[in-house]
């Protein structure tokens, strides 16, 4: 009896010992490779990109689920991420790691596999033979239904830009989260123009099936024309941000030729802004390595084919300086003018960087814009933010920058018509140094750039100005 007895305490200790070790983990080691001897698998790799270098999307899809599953917090070495949120952490499995799955009884193995040669990733998926007809084709269901439910909740918009280095290693996309804060709301367009774009894209978004009735593919392309500071950028964000649609920011001096181009656009996906800005400076640009017929197989080419629900945006600064045969219909849809800021535009911008939708200021700043005073929203945005604090200082430093722009348009004016009407003479013409020789002008115009440079001064410090304090005293 008391053998037995110290028989079970040993037994106890034992176990206790065995648990707090890692005896239970090369146990089950052991009896995995036991299991394993014992049955025929059979192995199925998905590789992350294809021969084309095209990103595979099963491969994308796979990760996330295993990623989702409890299960990689017992893999023996998982990578510690954090998430969109502050206090969200995310684990990813590391490379040649091993998840074990479960599904409809049957064990599914997933190998992360990444070759040291090329540095190329796949996800090499291990079964029984036994039990390939009765789960394959479920499993790839279940998991493409719990990546569409992940991506449903999280809902995250991604940024990519191209590279050059190492394509055939990573791929020519590097991609970060796109966090641009623009909504459609906070466009700042006039408000018909704006409810017509929105319907635009959102019946983009549902004719699948009216594009391929038609036999047209599901694509769609916009052209952004107007000075620089007019929105163009931010309308790119806010549609993204609208629609979910991830955005690839191409740039075309990273681009070696046509030919790069086109990989470049294959490696694109579907659900995505495909943004080309400032494409005026490109075409311009005789240096540059991709050519116009390049730029228009990029925009209705067979390749422009290889994919669906993409949209096409491009931004220039004058559209009249473009070739006509890119402008033409089936290769841009619709065309957004992005014009200077007018009274309209001014009102919007007042309401919603300082809350005013009306001020005894108003009229005086409608007056100055009907004289034709101009400034990019960017410019009076700005402004305001600088000012934000008081009101009336922020209308009134608008109401220095406009008078400033009004005085500087008629001096150029001035001076464009004098050049034209022949009165600006030489020394060497007249034989005297009359007050319009190059010399004088020469004079004229660092006089002019003086007094634009004292301006601006003065407007920059108006928020410092004694009256301006005392200003914003009687507004707080």
């Amino acid at each position: 009896m008391f053998l037995y007895v110290i028989a079970i305490i040993a037994s106890c200790f034992l176990l206790k010992f065995v648990l707090k070790t890692s005896l239970v983990q090369i146990l089950k080691k052991w009896w995995r490779l036991f299991e394993d001897g014992c049955y025929v698998y059979q192995f199925y790799r998905v590789p992350q990109f294809n021969h084309n270098m095209q990103e595979n999307q099963l491969y994308r899809k796979v990760c996330t689920y295993l990623n989702s599953l409890p299960c990689v917090e017992d893999s023996d070495f998982t990578n510690l991420f954090s998430g969109d949120k502050s206090n969200e952490i995310n684990l990813v499995l590391d490379s040649n790691q091993i998840v074990v799955d479960n599904f409809l009884c049957a064990r599914v193995c997933w190998i992360n596999e990444q070759d040291e040669n090329t540095g190329l990733k796949s996800l090499v998926m291990k079964i029984r033979k036994n039990d390939k007809r009765r789960i394959l084709q479920p499993y790839l269901q279940h998991i493409h239904s719990v990546f569409d439910e992940i991506e449903q909740r999280k809902k995250e918009v991604r940024l990519f830009v191209n590279v050059d280095n190492e394509p055939l290693r990573n791929g020519r996309w590097r991609s970060v989260p796109f966090t641009h804060p623009a909504t459609f709301d906070t466009i700042v367009m006039d408000a018909d123009l704006k409810n017509k774009v929105k319907s635009d894209l959102e019946n983009f978004q549902k004719s699948k099936q009216y594009y391929h009735r038609l036999g047209k593919v599901w694509k769609r392309s916009y052209l952004l024309y107007g000075p620089s500071g007019t929105g163009k950028s931010t309308f790119i964000a806010g549609a993204a941000n609208m629609l979910k649609y991830d955005v690839y920011d191409v740039d075309l001096s990273k681009v070696a030729d046509d030919s790069d181009l086109k990989l470049l656009l294959l490696q694109t996906t579907n659900k995505s802004l495909i943004v080309i800005e400032d494409l005026d400076s490109y075409l311009g640009n005789k240096s540059t390595a991709v050519s116009l017929s390049g730029i228009l197989n990029f925009l209705d080419g067979i390749f422009s084919c290889c994919g669906e629900e993409r949209i096409m945006i491009f931004t220039v600064n004058n559209k009249d300086q473009i070739d006509p045969t890119v402008l033409r219909p089936g290769r841009i849809d619709v065309h957004i003018h992005f014009p200077l800021c007018d009274f309209n535009a001014f009102k919007s911008l007042a309401n919603s960087h300082l809350g005013l939708k009306d001020h005894k200021l108003f009229p005086q700043v409608e007056e100055i814009f009907q004289t034709g005073a101009v400034l990019s929203p960017a410019e009076i945005s700005e402004i305001m933010i600088s000012n934000r604090s008081s009101p009336t200082r922020a209308l009134k430093s608008v109401i220095s920058a406009l008078h400033i722009n009004t005085e500087s348009r008629a001096a150029t004016r001035h001076a464009r018509r004098l050049s034209e009407s022949g009165s600006v003479r030489t020394v060497e013409e007249t034989g005297d140094s009359g007050i319009f020789c190059k010399d004088s002008v020469r004079e004229f115009k660092k006089l002019y750039g003086l007094l634009r440079i004292r301006s601006s001064r003065k407007d920059s410090s108006f928020e410092f100005d004694t009256s301006d304090k005392d200003n914003s005293r009687h507004d707080n």
